[in-house]
């Protein structure tokens, strides 16, 4: 099946899951737990993987590969970038969407160098998504408390012609338990306010049947990476605890693939469909 860009599956109506590629293993259990739904999927690639792997170009050709061999429509995508050289890097490379993170600057500059990025993604047919960021708050949008006010959020796509905006409504990155109170009215006032898809970021914190009602809010694109890394983690640890003499990678490898590829078929397929 032909890649399609993340702009074509988040006007699909419906949550869509947007995943973290950091290994090979991980495109493919995403694409297979995808596959088992009969959903889209997106497959991320950040800058954090781009750095673990010492350069964007292996890991982006892969995924790209394992993408084009799925049954069900796979957009590969660029996160949270803070480097205008990789967006452009990307772009050549072929990946259909990115996300440029310039939310560290304060908001005059945000709007410009994120409209910027914009205008050169669009004249090459890239779909954009960006990030209203908090003045002072090291953690941007995702910093403790932190919240995306409507009407700025309004005024930011309208400057900056974005295609999607992550917004912050009472997530955080790398949360390892299921603890986070997302403000689903806010969700609703932001969904009202924006033109564009909202994206929901730190999704792994958030409990299943606040993530349903978060989409049922008006969330579209939905952001899981630690929640399957801890997947992965712990079938790999069972595996060895169970094998303590394996030496062959894939015989470990393989458990944690599979375990990741049955819960993205059950978060896809159940807890972020929408109507």
């Amino acid at each position: 099946m032909p890649l399609v860009s993340a702009g074509e599956i988040v006007v699909a109506g419906h949550g869509v899951g947007a995943f973290n590629v950091i290994q090979l293993e991980h495109a493919e259990a995403l694409i297979d737990g995808a596959e088992a739904a009969g959903r889209p999927v997106i497959l991320q690639i950040s800058e954090n993987c781009v750095r673990y792997h010492g350069a964007l170009e292996p890991i982006a050709l892969a995924t790209l590969a394992a993408a084009r061999q799925a049954k069900v429509p796979v957009a590969v995508h660029l996160d949270h970038a803070t480097s205008p050289e990789l967006v452009r890097e990307a772009v050549e490379l072929g990946l259909g969407s990115v996300m440029y993170d310039a939310s560290a600057l304060d908001y005059d500059a945000n709007v410009a160098t994120t409209a910027e990025m914009t205008a050169y993604c669009h004249e090459r047919d890239v779909w954009v998504e960006a990030e209203l960021g908090e003045v002072g708050g090291k953690d941007g949008v995702h910093a403790p408390g932190a919240r995306t006010e409507p009407e700025e959020a309004a005024r930011f796509v309208a400057a900056t012609g974005v295609d999607a905006l992550a917004v912050a409504v009472g997530t955080s990155h790398a949360m390892t338990d299921r603890t986070a109170a997302v403000d689903l009215d806010l969700i609703a006032r932001l969904s009202a306010a924006v033109p564009v898809p909202l994206v929901l970021h730190g999704s792994s914190g958030v409990p299943d049947a606040d993530l349903t009602r978060a989409v049922e809010a008006g969330i579209v694109k939905v952001n899981i990476a630690t929640h399957l890394n801890k997947v992965f983690t712990d079938a790999v640890r069972g595996y060895l605890a169970d094998h303590p003499t394996v030496v062959d990678t894939r015989k470990y490898l393989a458990p944690g693939r599979d375990a990741v590829a049955r819960e993205v078929a059950r978060l896809i397929g159940t807890v972020l469909t929408r109507g």
